[in-house]
């Protein structure tokens, strides 16, 4: 069984699938899982409106920068050359490079060396930009100069002591090898794809990783989908978990894919995968292992040509899950690192499981096969058999560091939707040569698609708005929101609300071992010229040790429009101080004969919150942006008409490209508020905007507020 699936792999012949595996399906239908919902474009072919592109300063010093063409005939192809010690050559000429597309001989008409100073960003732009936003994240990651990584911790195929071993080794290569401006995203196989994100903070990444713990053999149901299938015999919830995982790898792939056009690392930390268990593991329901197994105690079974007829054709359906993968991983142009934990194995399998060493060699060499399949095949390198996983990643960073970008505009010009095999020749002896196994060419759909001019990004209102929505991670203690309405005498009335950050496992300790705990907020408004404006607290009244604020709070002054500087202080439950920070704000004028304040958030979890709510005008607005579906949302806001009349209230809700979805309800209050109802139920998670228009003699005017959803 072990010994047939790099060669069934390899030749791709197999079209049997699994099972009728009805549950599975379902599972990763509720998940979101399916990578072939949202299908990137092929790397080949860029839209021809892309501006032309130059070279980075990191070029032979003797070659002019070239101008990269484009069009949906042109292929780019990463060349990663290495002498016998592996070390990358960087004086190669164009003239050293042959490029075949199915045979044929191709003119290469591009070519640049790609060298990146330890993921720093040098130019003209500054420090490497915070990712705020989805489009934050889509114009950072598509940059030449920075690179992709993303780590899919497959804890259905990694034991909970190997899971154990490895964090630290994982958790180091993020804090050691990757720079500043690298981005890189994390992922599980129940995570939904639409979840991730690809950012810099690198240290919430470590914090997840630290975090990671394997459930292999483990069929312990953690959340209400695994309790549909806990009941079922263990090896059709091992052919399940295989689904789910590489299901969500193929994802995650087309997702990397969606964001950056070059070469992509994917690191997967995971066992290897087997569609067959020992006849001593098949237990009759998985989620009470024993109960009911005829060959637990014995050593023997598994042995027989039906076992071994069995194993052959259930490596045979692997194979084409696992081609699957790969070739998504072609199509978009991610190498995958496959990382076994298990280090030098010498076993699959724990002495106390009773399975004969003959079973337990085939089924370790097997799902390592796996491995190396996968990181064969789309151009990665399968780090098995390795006690020192920091050292060998170490080649990962290597890889999408320095390597030749060669572009040439396809002889044949396919559009047929299908694999064109790319070869890559070097003129040197003793190199050794890496590159994409090929591409799939654009359908004519596709083409359509890719010729059509590109769609411009989202408003800068929208930009800001949803810039607005992550605050600075040093501001972890508490959420803030700053809003202003009109004030008395021709001022603005500020309102300061904040609530305390959800506590999790690993936060700040802050003097003597003591957690830190928000419980109130000092406030001091200071005007241009220095004159103090307000001071206060909120609340007034410090709750008692060791109570803390549980609630959102706020506190409200006015002051003239212009630009005024906010000093807080964050204090603990013993008036200690926990935090500080100044900032500068820009108060409006409201005295316009038409106006729109601050849009508040208001939060509620039943519907009888949101009738509280919607009856108590002075009701506290919530700080943070971030909401789940089960929530409700209804959105204040006061509007003020010329001479004192209402202006005409409209609103409607926006995608993060700035376009609308649907129009939002709008009813009146007393004292010119008008409330906005949010429906959340049927939104998929992402990031919102609501804009708010107000219309009346003097024109119109609108106010954006951004919002995201989480679950």
């Amino acid at each position: 069984m072990a010994r047939r699936l790099p060669s069934l792999l390899r030749a791709g012949r197999s079209k049997a699938r699994p099972v009728a595996l009805v549950t599975a399906l379902a599972i990763l239908a509720v998940l979101g899982l399916s990578g072939h919902a949202q299908q990137a474009a092929p790397a080949q072919a860029p839209p021809p409106q892309t501006p032309p592109q130059t070279a980075p300063p990191a070029q032979t010093q003797d070659q002019p920068p070239p101008v990269f063409r484009t069009g949906i005939n042109f292929v780019r192809v990463d060349v990663i050359v290495t002498d016998k010690a592996g070390n990358q050559l960087s004086d190669l000429r164009p003239e050293d490079f042959e490029v075949s597309e199915d045979g044929a001989r191709q003119t290469i008409e591009t070519f640049k060396l790609i060298e990146l100073d330890a993921g720093l960003i040098a130019g003209p732009d500054g420090p490497p930009r915070e990712i705020r936003t989805d489009y934050d994240e889509e114009r950072e990651a598509a940059r030449d100069d920075v690179r992709l990584f993303a780590i899919f911790l497959d804890d259905y195929h990694v034991t909970q002591g190997s899971s154990m071993v490895m964090r630290q080794q994982i958790s180091r290569f993020v804090e050691t090898q990757l720079g500043p401006s690298d981005m890189i995203g994390l992922m599980y196989p129940l995570q939904p794809v639409a979840a991730v994100r690809m950012t810099r903070n690198h240290a919430a990444i470590m914090k997840a990783i630290q975090q990671f713990l394997g459930r292999k053999y483990d069929y312990t149901p953690k959340n209400p989908l695994e309790e549909k299938y806990a009941y079922y015999p263990a090896e059709i919830v091992e052919r399940i978990r295989n689904q789910v995982s590489l299901s969500a790898i193929e994802s995650l792939i087309y997702r990397m894919g969606s964001l950056k056009e070059g070469r992509k690392a994917l690191l997967l930390v995971s066992e290897g995968f087997t569609n067959m268990l020992p006849p001593q593991l098949r237990a009759p329901v998985a989620a009470m292992p024993g109960i009911g197994q005829t060959d637990r105690n014995d050593p023997l079974a598994g042995n027989s040509a039906l076992e071994d007829r069995a194993g052959f054709m259930a490596s045979m359906d692997l194979a084409e899950d696992l081609r699957q993968v790969y070739a998504a991983a072609n199509r978009n142009n991610v190498a995958i690192y496959t990382i076994d934990p298990r280090g030098l194995a010498t076993n699959e399998f724990g002495i106390d499981q009773n399975i004969n060493m003959r079973t337990d060699r085939q089924y370790l060499s097997s799902t390592m096969d796996t491995l190396r399949v996968l990181a064969e095949e789309s151009d990665g390198r399968a780090i098995v058999n390795r006690n020192d996983l920091t050292t060998a990643m170490k080649q990962i960073v290597r890889d999408t560091s320095a390597y030749y970008l060669l572009g040439y505009n396809s002889i044949a010009a396919p559009i047929d939707g299908k694999f064109h095999e790319i070869k890559v020749r070097v003129r040197r002896p003793g190199v050794q040569v890496r590159a994409r196994k090929g591409y799939y060419a654009l359908t004519p759909t596709d083409a359509a698609r890719v010729m059509a001019p590109p769609k411009p990004g989202p408003p800068k209102a929208v930009e800001t708005a949803l810039a607005a929505i992550t605050q600075p991670t040093r501001a972890r203690l508490i959420h803030s929101w700053i809003g202003t309405t009109r004030g008395e005498n021709g001022k603005t009335r500020v309102s300061f609300v904040w609530e305390p950050v959800a506590r999790v496992p690993g936060a700040t300790r802050g003097p003597g071992g003591a957690t830190e705990r928000p419980a109130r907020v000092s406030v001091m408004a200071i005007a241009q010229d220095g004159a103090p404006l307000f001071r206060g607290r909120v609340p007034e009244t410090a709750p008692q040790a060791p109570a803390i604020l549980s609630a959102p709070a706020r506190v409200t002054f006015d002051v003239p429009a212009g630009a005024v500087q906010l000093r807080l202080s964050i204090e603990g439950p013993q008036a200690e101080v926990l935090d500080s920070e100044q900032r500068v704000i820009t108060v409006p004028d409201l005295t316009a004969p038409l106006v729109l304040g601050t849009p508040e958030m208001l939060r509620a979890r039943t519907v009888r919150d949101l009738e509280a709510v919607r009856a108590n005008p002075s009701a506290i607005p919530t700080a943070a942006r971030d909401f789940s579906r089960t929530e409700r949302l209804l959105v204040r806001v006061a509007a003020y008409g010329p001479g004192g009349t209402a202006p005409v209230v409209t609103a409607r809700l926006l995608n993060r490209n700035g376009e609308s979805i649907s129009p939002l309800p709008v009813a009146a209050a007393a004292d010119g508020l008008f409330s906005v109802d949010v429906p959340l139920a049927a939104l998929p998670v992402g990031e919102y905007v609501v804009e708010i228009t107000a219309a009346g003699e003097g024109g119109e005017v609108k106010e954006l507020a951004g919002f995201r959803i989480t679950v």
